[in-house]
């Protein structure tokens, strides 16, 4: 869908694109113009692949449940549930998860139509 859609509509996760960076289990449920947004699941013990930023664009993460970790390749954050990190335009990052239950964030970025990862 295109950011000019004019009703609302529901993405079930089934329809979402699911795809891996590393061990982290992705979904994107929405990639237009505007924004994108999905989410991520993180196993304990396993670390994402790193994304490599988004040219232009910024990217907010949301810890759901669990916490992780998100590196930028020089620093960590600790994110816990309730917790939302900002991650600026062309930032590299990846989730880390040293719990000892899962960790589930979710994402958002924009202006949209960045450069997805590969997977994407």
């Amino acid at each position: 869908m295109t950011s000019t859609q004019t009703l609302p509509y529901v993405v079930r996760e089934e329809d979402a694109t699911l795809f891996y960076e590393g061990p982290e289990i992705c979904r994107e449920f929405l990639r237009n113009e505007a924004m994108w947004f999905g989410t991520s699941l993180v196993n304990p013990g396993d670390t994402g692949a790193v994304d490599p930023g988004h040219e232009g664009a910024w990217e907010v993460f949301y810890c759901v449940s669990g916490e992780g970790f998100i590196d930028d390749g020089e620093n960590e954050y600790l994110l816990k549930k309730g917790d939302a990190l900002a991650v600026p335009p062309s930032v590299p990052h990846r989730i880390h998860n040293r719990g000892t239950e899962p960790v589930f964030m979710v994402w958002a970025g924009g202006p949209g139509d960045a450069p997805a990862s590969p997977a994407k």
